[in-house]
C-alpha cells in the first residue's frame, strides 16, 4: 500500500492551528506525546463509548493535566463532560473479525503497549520474530483460554505504522469478547473506536485519506466489481490520477503566477493560458465521471419503475430480475406498496423498485401507496416510466413531470398487443421482445459498466471533485471574458485546494474524526 506523507503532515499541521482551551499550547505530535496520567486516562474513559472529536480530547488532556492538584483534578466533572473521544496515543484493541461464530477470530492491538498486553495472556513468550506466526497457548491467571497464533509487527512496518499484534483464536464471539476484556485491563490499553486503526494509518503516513476510505468501501462492497474498484483505490490508483490532475493544475497555476509576477519576461505567455486551462478542465471532468461511476459501484443505483395502473410495471420487474418477485394480476391497483429487488447488474449493485400505479386513488390505502410511489420516483437514479399502449400525450406529460431532472427513461410496454410509436424504446415482458435494448439503455445510463472503474468514490470525494470542476469552469469563464489574471489565478487556487481536501490535506481534525467514525470497529 502506498504511503501518504503529505496527508500525515497536513493532519499535524491542521492540529497545530486549532489551539487549545484556556490558552494552553497545542498538543505535540503523536510520537512526542507523553503518557497520560491515570486521572486523565480515567477522564477519557468516561466518554470512550460516545465517540466525538479527537482534537477536543487532546486539547482537554493538556487542560486536565494543568488543573490537577495533589492527584485530584479541579472540576473533573466539567472536564469529563467536555471530552468527546480518546487520543491517538494509547494502545488500542478490538475484535477485527465479524461478530459471528467462525473457525477463526482475530483480536488486533496497536500502540506502544501492544506486545506487552499480548504477553500478559501468553505466559513465557519470548521476544517474537517480526511478521512470523507463533503457535501459543492463551492463559489468564493460570486458566487455559485457547490456543492459536500470535503475530507481531514492529513499528513502522505495520498497517497503522505503530507496533501491532494480532491474536488468532477460535472464532467464538464469547471467547473473543473475553480476550478483549482481559487485554483492556492491561494499563495503557483501551478498546478502539470505529475506524481508529485506519485513522492511525492515515495519521502516520501509511495511506492518504482516499486510500483509507477504500478500506471501508472494500468491506462494504456488494459485488465483485465494487470490491475490485475498492481494492484498486486502496492500492493507490485513484490517488495517482488525482495527483496527476493536481500536478497539471499546479503547473497551470505556476504559469499564471509567472505571468502576473514577471510580465515583461513572460510576454505572450498569457495567450497560452486558455488552451492549457481547457485541457486541465477536460481532465478534471473525466476524473469526475470516473468518480461518479465509482460512487455507483459503492452505493448502488435505484431504478424506480413508475407509471399508471396496469402498465405492466410488475411484469417488467419480474422479467428484469428473472423470477416472480412481484405479484401480477389483471385487476388494476394490485401493487400498493414499494417493492424492492436487489440485483447484480454486470457488476453494478442495482435495486429495482416496483411502485403503485399512478391514478386517482379509489381508497385511502391506495392513496398512501401512490404517494409513496411519487416519493420513490423523486429519489431515483433512473426513473423508468412504463408507458401503456393507450397512453395519451397529456397523460405522458403529467407522468414525466414526476421524475427528477435527468433521471427519466421511457419504455413502452406490451408491444405484443400492438405496435408502439416509431422511434421509441419498447418491450414485451411476456415475449421478451425489446428486453435486450432496454438492458442496454439502462447500462448506458448507469455509466456503461464497471470494468474500467478504479475507485469506490465516496460522496465526500465526489463533492471535492465537483468543487474542483466548478472552480476550473469559473476560471475558464473569467479568462474568456477578459477578466484580470488575478481572478483566474484565484479560481485555480480554489481548484487546487479542493483536490488537496480529496486526499485528506488541510482538513480540520473534527472533519477527519467524522469520516473515520463511519468505519466499522477493528478497522
Amino acid at each position: 500500500m502506498q504511503r501518504g506523507p503529505k496527508a500525515a503532515k497536513a493532519l499535524k499541521g491542521a492540529k497545530a492551528t486549532q489551539g487549545t482551551p484556556s490558552g494552553h499550547a497545542p498538543s505535540p505530535s503523536f510520537a512526542a506525546t507523553p503518557p497520560l496520567s491515570a486521572l486523565t486516562e480515567k477522564a477519557f474513559a468516561v466518554k470512550a463509548r460516545e465517540g466525538g472529536s479527537i482534537a477536543a480530547a487532546e486539547a482537554l488532556t493538556t487542560e486536565a493535566e494543568a488543573l490537577s492538584v495533589e492527584g485530584l483534578p479541579v472540576g473533573m466533572e466539567a472536564v469529563t463532560d467536555e471530552v468527546e473521544a480518546l487520543p491517538l496515543t494509547a494502545t488500542i484493541a478490538a475484535i477485527a473479525t465479524g461478530p459471528v461464530r467462525a473457525g477463526i477470530g482475530v483480536v488486533r492491538l496497536s500502540g506502544p503497549s501492544a506486545l506487552v498486553a499480548a504477553q500478559s495472556l501468553v505466559p513465557g513468550l519470548a521476544q517474537p520474530k517480526p511478521r512470523h506466526a507463533h503457535f501459543v497457548r492463551f492463559e489468564s491467571g493460570g486458566i487455559f483460554l485457547d490456543e492459536g497464533l500470535l503475530l507481531w509487527f514492529p513499528e513502522p512496518a505495520s498497517y497503522t505504522g505503530e507496533e501491532v499484534v494480532e491474536l488468532h483464536l477460535h472464532g467464538s464471539p464469547v471467547l473473543l469478547a473475553r480476550m478483549l476484556r482481559l487485554l483492556c485491563q492491561v494499563p495503557g490499553v483501551r478498546e478502539a473506536l470505529p475506524g481508529e486503526y485506519a485513522q492511525r494509518a492515515f495519521a502516520n503516513g501509511r495511506m492518504d485519506l482516499a486510500q483509507a476510505e477504500a478500506v471501508s468501501a472494500l468491506i462494504e462492497s456488494k459485488t465483485e466489481a465494487a470490491a475490485q474498484a475498492a481494492a484498486a483505490q486502496m492500492a493507490g490508483y485513484w490517488s495517482a490520477r488525482v495527483e496527476a490532475l493536481r500536478e497539471a493544475l499546479v503547473g497551470l497555476l505556476a504559469h499564471a503566477e509567472a505571468c502576473l509576477d514577471f510580465p515583461e519576461e513572460t510576454e505572450g505567455a498569457e495567450a497560452e493560458l486558455p488552451a492549457r486551462l481547457s485541457a486541465v478542465y477536460a481532465q478534471a471532468v473525466a476524473l469526475l465521471k470516473l468518480g461518479q461511476q465509482g460512487q455507483l459501484l459503492r452505493l448502488g443505483a435505484r431504478v424506480v419503475l413508475f407509471g399508471p395502473t396496469n402498465a405492466g410495471k410488475s411484469t417488467l420487474l419480474n422479467a428484469l430480475v428473472g423470477f416472480a418477485r412481484a405479484l401480477v394480476d389483471a385487476e388494476p391497483g394490485t401493487t400498493r406498496d414499494i417493492l424492492e429487488a436487489p440485483l447484480d447488474w454486470n457488476g453494478l449493485p442495482l435495486t429495482l423498485v416496483d411502485t403503485a400505479g399512478i391514478r386517482e386513488a379509489q381508497a385511502n390505502i391506495e392513496a398512501r401507496g401512490i404517494e409513496a410511489a411519487k416519493q420513490a420516483v423523486c429519489g431515483a437514479d433512473i426513473a423508468l416510466l412504463v408507458v401503456p399502449p393507450e397512453a395519451s400525450e397529456a397523460q405522458l406529460e403529467a407522468w414525466r413531470a414526476l421524475a427528477p431532472p435527468g433521471a427519466l427513461l421511457e419504455v413502452y410496454s406490451k408491444v405484443d398487443l400492438g405496435p408502439p410509436p416509431a422511434g421509441v424504446l419498447a418491450v414485451s415482458a411476456q415475449t421478451g421482445e425489446g428486453m435486450a435494448f432496454l438492458q442496454e439503455a439502462l447500462q448506458q445510463r448507469l455509466g456503461g459498466g464497471a470494468s474500467e472503474a478504479v475507485a469506490a468514490c465516496s460522496q465526500r470525494q465526489r463533492a471535492a471533485l465537483e468543487e474542483c470542476c466548478y472552480a476550473l469552469e469559473s476560471a475558464l469563464g473569467a479568462a474568456a471574458e477578459g477578466h484580470p489574471l488575478e481572478l483566474v489565478s484565484s479560481h485555480l487556487q480554489l481548484a487546487q485546494t479542493a483536490l488537496g481536501q480529496l486526499l485528506g490535506e488541510a482538513l480540520a481534525p473534527e472533519v477527519l474524526d467524522e469520516i473515520f467514525r463511519q468505519f466499522c470497529l477493528g478497522k
